[in-house]
């Protein structure tokens, strides 16, 4: 991860919930008061964004020291201890639930993608996320599909060119668009079309410089007929309505990678949390 915009949206996440500051905390906690804490699985999943903890606690107590207990991408039961944490208690106490709204979201996401690789298993099909990602996490929420197991999709909308049914529409047909982007782009940026019907699968095929194919909200009998259309001339994408129930006989078509729009856009939070331990002395 960029350690630049992880502290920058760590800073922004911190100064909204601290505001003017921890009203509770000062007025309970001894400025150079010190604990020890232990973060603590309470439900079965994936855990990703340890080190972002770290840099939550880190920027409150410089001095703060987290061990890690578990290997990020594994699959753990409840009630795993996953990390401890000692430093200075009101750094602790304050940073607490900043720290676990990354944690829980990104090893929510990272979770559900290993439920959806292992359904991939023994298949020559990826895993991938999309765009659709909590503005300004997408870095974070990308890393947890990562951990999962999954891939990475273009990160942003200067990563490749992606045709689809609306650019289509504007530029007057799908051989019009490629040869309108194609004269404007360098010859290393690759070009996704989308399709979600045979007769433009056929069009795709005809143009020249097209790197992938998405196919877009097809059943598993026309995604069959459009992999073997394609005879592996060039790389297919499988998506829309995909779920964790299809997505086994969607890969099973052909198809080299599926995305996942709901991996990053609807996974639900991993509960974790954040158990006091001891007072481990005073910092002068």
């Amino acid at each position: 991860m960029n350690p630049i915009y992880l502290r920058q949206l760590i800073c922004e996440a911190l100064n909204e919930d601290i505001g003017a500051g921890d009203l509770t905390t000062e007025a309970l906690v001894p400025a150079n008061h010190r604990s020890q804490v232990m973060i603590v699985l309470k439900q079965a999943g994936v855990v990703a964004g340890l080190k972002v903890v770290e840099e939550v606690f880190r920027q409150l107590d410089a001095h703060v020291k987290c061990h890690s207990l578990i290997e990020e991408g594994k699959m753990l039961p409840a009630g795993t201890e996953v990390a401890q944490i000692e430093g200075n208690t009101r750094a602790l106490l304050t940073g607490e639930r900043v720290a676990l709204n990354l944690l829980q979201r990104m090893s929510g996401i990272a979770t559900v993608t290993r439920r959806c690789v292992d359904q991939l298993q023994g298949l020559n099909c990826d895993l991938l996320d999309t765009r659709k990602t909590m503005p300004g996490w997408r870095m974070l929420e990308r890393y947890a599909v990562r951990i999962g197991g999954g891939k990475n999709h273009r990160y942003n909308l200067n990563h490749a060119v992606m045709i689809k049914d609306n650019h289509i529409a504007m530029a007057g047909g799908l051989s019009e668009a490629v040869e309108r982007i194609r004269s404007q782009i360098g010859p290393l940026v690759p070009i996704e079309v989308e399709a979600d019907r045979l007769d433009q699968v056929e069009e795709a095929l005809q143009c020249k410089g097209i790197s992938a194919i998405l196919l877009d909200n097809m059943d598993v009998v026309t995604l069959r007929k459009a992999v073997q259309l394609i005879e592996s001339r060039i790389w297919t994408e499988a998506s829309g309505g995909i779920t964790e129930q299809t997505i086994r006989p969607i890969a099973e078509t052909g198809v080299n990678g599926i995305s996942l729009g709901w991996l990053t856009h609807s996974a639900s939070a991993i509960d974790l949390g954040i158990d006091y331990q001891q007072k481990v002395g005073e910092h002068h």
